[in-house]
């Protein structure tokens, strides 16, 4: 006998053991599932709320704690609030192909979701890489994806150049870490050496109450030197030089990190918490979405320079480096993001946007969320 969608729906959500108390805890009210999608892997998720379906995607390095100011806000607003692991992070699968952390896949994977909850539709928000998986999951499944917000990267059509190319060409005899972090098993070597240390480097180098002076920054070449970007406060980084985003030859992306202070936006025990994450899975999942830019490129040459026009909104930080590097493609939000319906830079803030600012994100996106 065949199974209604409402129980075939159903049929592939399970209840997750988790902790049920400490920092990676789900909020009060909210409770953490595993969904079935297409080719056979599961994504975590935690859920909180009812109503129209918000689902929240992270970015590197982090996992759908991340979400954890959101979650309890939108739950409150109306919706059903929906934080996912990324494939290859947390408790979601993490197949072993480097293939398999293509952009289609996570597409796939989002749209999967969005189907095991037993709903056809959804809003997607997503932060760093997942506002590009975000923007890509409306851009080719506008009809499960009617809205999308966009937090810390800008919407960028695809241009002519394969990524790895244009990666390549920043940063003169220094690599740019997009690069450094190509070939399987050299970052991931840098950062399982001691993934607190690095995580917690990395988290204070980008956010704005301890990211390093204008020292340290790139220079006008690498295209931060100048705008947003380049009015940082003041902090430690060892080694100054071109900031955290470059390698020196024979060096390591951490040794311009800031040392020796965390973001107030991050405790002790949280970061114990994520880092033991981290340690449990090892970061090639989380690495692998970078090695697939230019397999993307490919992938996606039938959308090339297509707009996203589902009703989007757009949220970063003023002195996140992203605000400057792609400045032209906020500039460009017009032509490819004709249904803009904000745009936003919050004054002294950094990368981590919404936790660095959790109470202003959140207005914005309830906000634009009952504007719909």
């Amino acid at each position: 006998m065949s199974q209604s969608p409402a129980h075939s729906a159903l049929s592939s959500l399970s209840a997750h053991s988790v902790p049920t108390n400490g920092p990676l805890a789900a909020p009060p009210g909210a409770r953490h599932r595993m969904a079935a999608v297409p080719g056979g892997g599961r994504i975590h998720l935690v859920e909180q709320g009812t109503g129209p379906l918000v689902l929240l995607v992270h970015g590197f390095p982090e996992g759908w704690y991340s979400w954890r100011h959101q979650l309890p806000a939108l739950a409150a607003a109306g919706y059903r609030a929906v934080a996912v692991d990324v494939r290859g992070y947390g408790r979601s699968s993490k197949p072993g192909a480097v293939a398999d952390y293509r952009m289609l896949a996570h597409v796939a994977d989002n749209a999967g979701v969005v189907h095991a909850l037993g709903e056809r539709t959804a809003t997607v928000v997503g932060h760093d890489w997942g506002a590009t998986i975000a923007a890509h999951s409306a851009l080719l499944r506008p009809d499960v994806f009617t809205a999308a917000a966009l937090l810390g990267v800008p919407y960028t059509p695809r241009e002519g150049t394969p990524p790895t190319e244009v990666f390549g060409a920043l940063g003169g005899a220094e690599e740019f870490y997009v690069g450094y972090f190509q070939r399987p098993g050299r970052a991931e070597a840098e950062i399982e050496a001691d993934v607190r240390g690095w995580l917690a480097g990395f988290y204070a180098s980008l956010s704005a109450d301890t990211m390093a002076g204008p020292e340290t920054d790139p220079g006008p070449e690498r295209g931060s030197a100048s705008g947003p970007g380049s009015r940082h406060r003041p902090g430690a980084a060892r080694n100054g030089g071109g900031g955290p985003y470059f390698v020196p030859e024979g060096g390591r992306m951490a040794d311009r990190f800031v040392v020796g202070t965390l973001p107030g936006w991050l405790s002790e025990s949280e970061l114990d918490a994520i880092a033991g994450e981290f340690e449990r899975t090892g970061l090639t999942g989380a690495l692998n979405r970078y090695r697939n830019v230019d397999r993307d490129w490919a992938d996606l040459a039938a959308w090339d320079g297509a707009p996203l026009r589902v009703p989007s909104l757009f949220v970063g930080g003023e002195l996140d480096a992203s605000a400057a590097w792609l400045a032209p493609a906020i500039e460009a939000f017009p032509r490819t993001v004709p249904d803009l319906r904000g745009s936003h830079l919050l004054p002294g803030c950094g990368h981590w946007v919404q936790q660095e600012r959790p109470e202003e994100v959140n207005r914005l996106l309830v906000g634009w969320l009952a504007n719909l």
